[in-house]
């Protein structure tokens, strides 16, 4: 037994590579029904956040803090409610590079979840335009949104990159520790730290930003003065931001966490089968 009856990391990393291979193996339609899921979850939470900052008499850091800590909900919902989430997806790579998943099973996997995240995050952003939510507090709610939004348009390919893998590197950490526990309350508590960290922090998230550009997009013409960067918000804009924000993400997560961790954990148990002659 490791710590507060935890599973210690060797026991995480053997752990995240059998459910990589469970989720490769996953029929067409669950696959895609959970993506969708995910999508919309993390936009609960992207949804959540934008609330929390839209109050100015928060003031920048303790918005920034709260905003953080209620955005952790959509992680939350993903690993308990079970959901399959591109940028938490990035940890199959441990599973491929054990040949235990082909490249190919790994690269559709991440590409049906990627598609299927987009439909739920823009989906719910489409329903949270038409649900009046933006009017909330006096239209600050919808005025926050869309300078999110459009600050996102407007930054820098490269800065945009390596916010991304910041971002997935503590999103992908929160999904690690969190195969730690061994209860609801061990999983969500393991999430909240790294997820307002992130958010806090200001980093990127490909996924997230599949609900707050498209719900910015759709609120823009109402909030003409939320913005100096609104000509930066469109649907191009949104595909600027998205290119490097998914590479960021994927070096974050599959790179700098899931491969990093292979090497310490798997690489040896993966030798260890080949020389006994296992598949």
């Amino acid at each position: 037994m490791f710590g507060f009856d935890c599973y210690s990391p060797r026991e995480i990393a053997e752990r995240v590579e059998n459910v990589g291979v469970v989720k490769a193996g996953l029929p067409l339609l669950s696959t895609l029904a959970l993506g969708v899921l995910a999508g919309g979850f993390i936009g609960l939470g992207a949804m959540f956040f934008t609330l929390v900052v839209s109050d100015p008499g928060l003031g920048f850091a303790l918005g920034r803090v709260l905003g953080g800590v209620v955005f952790s909900l959509g992680l939350i919902l993903v690993v308990i409610a079970g959901a399959e989430l591109f940028t938490g997806n990035n940890l199959l790579l441990m599973a491929c590079v054990s040949r235990r998943i082909s490249p190919t099973t790994l690269a559709r996997n991440l590409t049906l979840v990627y598609v299927a995240n987009f439909i739920g995050a823009a989906g719910l952003a489409a329903l949270v335009s038409l649900s009046g939510h933006a009017r909330m507090n006096h239209g600050a709610v919808g005025e926050a949104a869309v300078s999110l939004a459009a600050a996102k348009c407007a930054l820098p390919f490269s800065e945009i990159f390596f916010k991304a893998v910041l971002g997935n590197l503590l999103v992908c950490l929160a999904v690690w520790i969190s195969m730690a526990g061994r209860t609801v309350i061990d999983k969500a508590v393991a999430i909240v730290f790294p997820v307002s960290a992130f958010v806090a922090c200001g980093f990127e998230h490909c996924i997230a930003n599949m609900y707050l550009v498209p719900l910015g997009i759709l609120l823009k013409d109402g909030y003409p003065g939320a913005s100096p960067h609104l000509a930066s918000l469109d649907w191009s804009g949104l595909a600027h931001n998205l290119l490097p924000a998914t590479l960021g993400n994927l070096i974050g997560g599959a790179g700098m966490v899931g491969l990093v961790y292979w090497v310490i954990y798997r690489r040896g148990a993966c030798q260890t089968a080949e020389s006994a002659g296992l598949p």
